[in-house]
């Protein structure tokens, strides 16, 4: 009896290995009456977060501008008059400024519009980025030096510097020659730059052209890397490592098709000479945990059967790479594997027209989404050596844009990934092809006891990185508030939480 009562007084004082501490709640009440975009908020590491929405006026908008600190306390507040036609595209911190880029909505061509705010006041300052070429920006990047917007004209990508010191802007030099597509630019402490672009060789095999220029936008040295015979390498990510050398992970597919077959790693070193090592999706011993228990082992052993036949067996998946980061003597490649999702509609016996899940129902096929499966965690070495791999189930959700749902924090020896979803935080804690704690669930935490929120109730959440050891999460919902057992109150609000990962 003793030794029972020792046992649940152990489990009562450990703590849960993976909650979600919610550490508090900051709400913006929103006037249901007041027209306005949603807010959407930007993080400024330890200083704290960015919130802005759009108002609408009769000749020309509003910018309302928000500035909390770490402990959610407001800072101050503003607003800044913009053209009616200018809409913001991309939100960049750097330096504890925050930079806005607006670009025309109704013209293609044209000059963008940069609103540089500081943090600590919210004072700013304006620049206009010349533009003679007609493109829309999908990348935004600012250095200490300048601002690189990037893009595409006419099928190929570009990249637009502008100078904080000469205020002008210039295309860089290596762009213009195949159509492609923009993988990633990224920037080092030291003002380099590397832009990453997807394109086909002469010999009609996709590769990966690695540009690095200075501060000044100079370009300093291109690397190609070429795929084997029959893959194409469709995505990569870059990361640095010690000594200048350089990890670039991505996913390849065959050589005629869009599809990931599996992944690869390359390691290239300071003289630009490459390794590649590719590993097919068959060959992750957790790649397919997502699947049902059944499913999954049909799979693996249809996987043993062909390789006991010395024949490799071919998968083919659409995966967003998330982001290749740092782990000790590690490197983690972060993906998320998902697939378009289509209804077709038919009449129905009134000649109403109806929508259908099943193909076979006779008529057109209406775009419904992309459907995700899971993410897929892949530790590597400096060498690109495939040390483990695990995943993270998220098929209950389905976006009509495609976004970076899952988040990775590494805590020592452990991983915990993170998702929101519906008003709810997934979350999951792997150490290597270990599973600590599987996948748990825990509500978004209102700001009183007495709050409730329905599902259908809350829009536009999302789960942002902040500063070490932080999340927040964000979004709009319609809360409702029991005061008493006969009288209840609503309240739309625009809130962020607080998370730190216990």
């Amino acid at each position: 009896m003793k030794f029972v009562s020792l046992l649940l007084l152990l489990l009562w004082t450990v703590p849960c290995l993976g909650q979600v501490e919610q550490l508090d709640r900051f709400e913006l009440i929103i006037n249901e009456n007041e027209p306005s975009e949603d807010y959407e908020a930007l993080s400024l590491e330890e200083n704290g977060i960015f919130i802005h929405r759009r108002l609408p006026g009769r000749k020309e908008d509003q910018l309302e501008l928000i500035k909390i600190d770490s402990s959610l306390h407001e800072n101050w507040r503003g607003y800044i008059t913009i053209q009616k036609d200018l809409l913001i595209s991309h939100l960049k911190m750097k330096d504890n400024l925050v930079f806005l880029l607006l670009k025309s909505g109704k013209y293609v061509s044209g000059d963008f519009q940069v609103i540089a705010i500081r943090a600590t006041d919210g004072n700013f300052s304006v620049y206009t980025i010349k533009n003679m070429i007609p493109f829309t920006p999908t990348d935004f990047v600012v250095t200490s030096k300048g601002m690189l917007i990037g893009g595409y004209y006419n099928y190929r990508p570009l990249v637009l510097f502008f100078s904080f010191k000469t205020q002008r802007s210039k295309i860089l030099p290596g762009f213009f020659n195949e159509p492609g597509e923009l993988n990633q630019i990224k920037t080092y402490p030291n003002e380099s730059i590397d832009i990453i672009v997807s394109a086909k060789n002469f010999e009609h095999k996709r590769c990966l052209w690695i540009r690095n220029y200075d501060e000044e936008g100079e370009l300093i040295k291109t690397t190609v890397l070429e795929p084997t015979v029959n893959r194409n390498l469709i995505f990569g990510s870059s990361v640095k490592m010690p000594g200048d050398a350089q990890v670039v992970a991505g996913v390849y597919g065959s050589r005629n098709g869009e599809y990931s077959r599996g992944i690869f790693v390359a390691e290239i070193n300071q003289t630009g000479e490459y390794k590649i090592n590719y590993h097919n999706f068959s060959e992750l011993q957790n790649f397919f945990n997502y699947m049902k228990a059944r499913r999954e082992k049909r799979v693996k052993e249809r996987i043993e059967r062909r390789k006991v036949k010395g024949k490799k067996t071919r998968f083919n998946y659409r995966l967003l790479v998330n982001e290749v980061v740092p782990y000790g003597n590690q490197y983690i490649m972060l993906g998320e594997a998902f697939y378009p999702h289509y209804t077709y509609t038919g009449p129905n016996a009134l000649g109403v027209s109806q929508h259908y899940a099943n193909p076979l129902m006779r008529g057109d096929r209406v775009f419904d989404g992309y459907q995700y499966t899971h993410a897929i965690v892949i530790g590597f070495d400096a060498n690109g050596n495939l040390k483990w791999d695990n995943s993270f189930e998220i098929n209950d959700v389905k976006s009509f844009e495609l976004q970076h749902l899952v988040k990775i924090a590494p805590d020592g020896d452990r991983i915990i990934l993170l998702y929101l979803y519906d008003n709810l935080i997934r979350s999951k804690i792997i150490m290597a092809n270990q599973v600590l704690e599987g996948k748990s669930a825990d509500p978004v935490k209102t700001k009183f006891e007495t709050d409730m929120v329905k599902e259908k109730d809350t829009r536009n959440s999302k789960l942002n990185y902040w500063y070490p050891n932080h999340f927040f999460a964000s979004g709009t919902q319609k809360v409702q508030n029991a005061r008493s057992r006969t009288e209840s109150v609503y309240r739309k609000v625009f809130f962020i939480n607080k998370l730190k990962y216990q």
